[in-house]
């Protein structure tokens, strides 16, 4: 992976997020990835069952639930490129509603390991509230 693939994933995250597509969300990861909310969680495991958990459907300790339409949005850079693994950092924002006041900042790091054909296969999220927002 090349810094400007991962600056294309994290883009490409960013919309899947917002718009819930499943297809979307699926063109992400790999069949077998791990996926971690928390660095300590258990691994969601499974295409499948990441799919599942965006759409709050799945069973994963630790997820967060499905955000209202047009109240996240987030921006996420590559700072670390190494061959299959990225580090990235970045913030999501969150509104009381559509257009309406920021309610929460969270700051995140990212780290990822992809899989020859770009997808992610390994997720692991650090991420703390913005103790002004």
């Amino acid at each position: 992976m090349e810094r400007a693939d991962v600056a294309r994933w994290l883009e490409d995250y960013v919309e899947a997020w917002k718009s819930y597509d499943p297809e979307a969300i699926r063109a992400l990861f790999s069949d077998h990835v791990e996926y971690r909310y928390h660095p300590y969680d258990d691994p969601v495991e499974g295409r499948q069952a990441v799919v599942d958990s965006w759409l709050g459907e799945g069973e994963a300790a630790g997820a967060s639930t499905r955000d209202a339409d047009g109240t996240y949005d987030g921006s996420y850079q590559p700072v670390a490129v190494d061959g299959d693994v990225a580090v990235a950092t970045g913030s999501s924002v969150y509104r009381e509603a559509p257009g309406g006041a920021i309610d929460q900042i969270y700051d995140d790091c990212f780290v990822m390991r992809f899989d020859g054909d770009g997808r992610c296969r390994e997720f692991t999220e650090w991420f703390m509230k913005r103790p002004d927002a």
